[in-house]
């Protein structure tokens, strides 16, 4: 089994572009090209946040289009909602993705809630703390997150959230990362826990791992423009048109959740490595 987490993919209206230079829908419509094309179809999306650009609902309707193909694919996609994000826009714009998740597996107060993917036990939260950058969860949030996970004491969890809990170096993202003082309380809930497999951010437009409270936290970059690599804590923010990418989570019995970079493009390959005669190639 193996999901994909796609993130930040910051979609404004048809035609417009993100910073007046990012032609977001097309990078998307690129990444859902390069998802169809690979051989084995994924059990699910998670989309960590950031999903539009300024929570607009004409923004979320474009968004449903161009990934639309996976829609009709039948992959099932799972939302999660960053800084960009409007949670009643939001709310309206997926509520045929959220159907199939029952009251009880729903925070009623806030766009959290669980669900299966195979052998995995996805919990996504809500950081969005809105007009704020920063992340905000809280003790209500925080709460339901504990009672989440003690709901689920013998299967592998994973947590999606768009802000990442932990530093990264980065300063002008540091410091709109998860508010500091949710910070303890949420590593306390996880570490106790016991059974939380990883921690899937996004955010910071980055593959970044950390530990973190005795599991593993990760971001993701994004389909479209990259944060710069700058660890110069004075550095100017800005973004890079590296390369776009997104993750695979693979479930391996009996070992765990392995994770991949897959890279958006056309590349030269796959070339073989061995003769038709089982020798390698020299």
């Amino acid at each position: 089994m193996h999901f994909l987490q796609l993130t930040d993919l910051h979609i404004k209206q048809p035609g417009r572009l993100a910073y007046r230079r990012v032609d977001t829908a097309a990078y998307l419509s690129r990444c859902v090209a390069h998802v169809l094309a690979q051989p084995a179809r994924p059990e699910a999306i998670v989309l960590t946040g950031d999903l539009v650009d300024a929570g607009a609902p004409d923004e979320y309707a474009h968004l449903r289009a161009l990934l639309a193909p996976l829609d009709a694919a039948g992959i099932r996609m799972l939302p999660v909602l960053g800084n960009h994000d409007a949670r009643e826009a939001a709310r309206e714009a997926f509520a045929d993705w959220l159907a199939p998740i029952p009251a009880e597996a729903r925070d009623p107060d806030a766009f959290q809630y669980w669900t299966d993917i195979g052998e995995v036990r996805l919990i996504v939260l809500d950081t969005l703390d809105t007009g704020c950058p920063g992340g905000r969860l809280g003790v209500p949030r925080l709460d339901w997150l504990h009672d989440a996970l003690a709901a689920e004491t013998a299967r592998p969890v994973v947590i999606a959230m768009h802000h990442p809990p932990f530093a990264t170096g980065i300063g002008h993202m540091d410091v709109q990362s998860l508010a500091a003082d949710d910070i303890p309380a949420f590593a306390q809930i996880v570490r106790a826990a016991g059974n939380v497999e990883r921690i899937l951010c996004g955010h910071l437009h980055r593959a970044i791992d950390v530990r973190f409270a005795g599991t593993v936290a990760s971001t993701c970059p994004s389909p479209a423009h990259q944060v710069a690599l700058d660890l110069d804590p004075e550095g100017t923010p800005g973004f890079v048109m590296e390369p776009p990418a997104y993750r695979v989570h693979a479930w391996v019995p009996g070992q765990g959740l392995v994770s991949h970079l897959a890279y958006v493009g056309t590349f030269d390959g796959p070339h073989p490595f061995f003769e038709p005669d089982g020798r390698l190639i020299d």
